[in-house]
């Protein structure tokens, strides 16, 4: 699976502004003059209409700077939750700003007990029985949201009668808070709703639920590729130039084979995450996010051995590589989470314990 002419031009349009542009600064730049924020839009509503590999293409070049911008918040979960949820009203209303980036989405999904479907207690009651507007109760965690509040945000939540689904909040409701995390350059913020007015979108939160994790899973693995090869050049970078005993670091065996078991793993995670893209189904996209997020986070660690005492500098790149690791690798659920969905999706028996 080769990429397109399209997409190598791509790659290297995001790569030149993220180094022109640090942090959430790029992001202007990014939508305004790429259209990074589109991609996953259809052209019916102000998008490019093109498929997840595209979107993976912008997704690992985000994650081989550790840029902070809130793509997979913004333009990947909150556009995948409004496509599934089959509401072209609100598809309409809300696509063109997300498209566009002039407006920022969220996805508020994940609560105290994870990000399984069974863990969402967040309670939708009818604020007048006629009326067409619930009132939303509960706690989200881990909400891909900032840097500040943003315009668009969609919850998950369960109504009286145990029903999971897909809710817009009105009149910018909730309290927003920031919450310190490992990693700084992945803002996350909690979310508390307290019968804050909301508009239900579907009625089928499962079902909207399963496609965003298997789309949110397939594009964080895209950037997870790209953080572990970022962060596999820069060691052999280093190694190549660190000489102890009169000759270079890097030209000792013991270290040759450490980077070429790196390069191997970084590849076939690459290749997994491909196969994801192209295929957009459940089994791959879980099986790309365990061995994706496996792969970045020993590809850090090794980062941090083969620097030596640099390694352990808090500002290093190497420390926030395998901060970003750390973090994503929880991001949608651990590794392991992940290879209980795929037996489940197969068939196969899961062991609880």
């Amino acid at each position: 699976m080769r990429p397109t002419r399209e997409q190598d031009e791509l790659r290297a349009s995001v790569r030149s502004v993220l180094a022109r542009h640090e942090g959430g600064a790029a992001w202007e730049p990014l939508t305004r003059q790429i259209g990074v924020a589109a991609p996953s839009v259809p052209m019916a509503y102000g998008g490019l209409g093109c498929g997840l590999p595209d979107v993976g293409v912008v997704a690992e070049e985000l994650g081989r700077a550790l840029s902070s911008v809130p793509y997979l918040g913004s333009a990947v979960l909150p556009v995948t939750a409004l496509l599934a949820s089959g509401d072209w009203d609100a598809c309409a209303r809300l696509l063109p700003g997300l498209a566009e980036g002039t407006r920022t989405g969220a996805l508020a999904w994940a609560e105290d007990g994870g990000w399984d479907a069974g863990a969402i207690t967040t309670r939708a009651e009818p604020r007048r029985p006629a009326a067409d507007e619930d009132v939303l109760s509960g706690r989200k965690e881990f909400v891909l949201a900032g840097p500040g509040r943003p315009d668009v945000c969609l919850v998950f939540a369960r109504d009286d009668r145990g029903r999971l689904g897909l809710y817009e909040l009105k009149h910018r409701e909730g309290t927003f808070t920031p919450v310190p995390t490992l990693d700084r350059t992945r803002p996350l913020a909690r979310l508390v709703l307290d019968r804050a007015p909301a508009r239900l979108l579907a009625a089928d939160g499962e079902g909207v639920l399963a496609r965003v994790r298997d789309v949110a899973a397939t594009v964080l693995a895209a950037e997870q590729v790209g953080g572990a090869e970022r962060a596999l050049e820069d060691t052999g970078r280093y190694v190549g130039g660190r000489v102890q005993f009169g000759r270079p670091v890097g030209s000792f065996q013991a270290v040759k084979h450490r980077l070429a078991d790196l390069y191997t793993a970084v590849e076939s995670a690459r290749s997994l995450a491909l196969a994801a893209a192209h295929a957009d189904a459940e089994p791959l996209a879980a099986a790309a996010a365990a061995v994706c997020s496996e792969t970045y986070e020993t590809v850090a660690g090794e980062m941090i051995q083969l620097h030596g005492g640099i390694g352990v500098t808090w500002e290093h790149p190497a420390h926030e590589h395998l901060k970003r690791a750390h973090g994503s690798a929880r991001l949608l659920g651990p590794p392991a989470a992940h290879r209980s969905r795929i037996a489940t999706a197969l068939g196969l028996a899961v062991d609880a314990g």
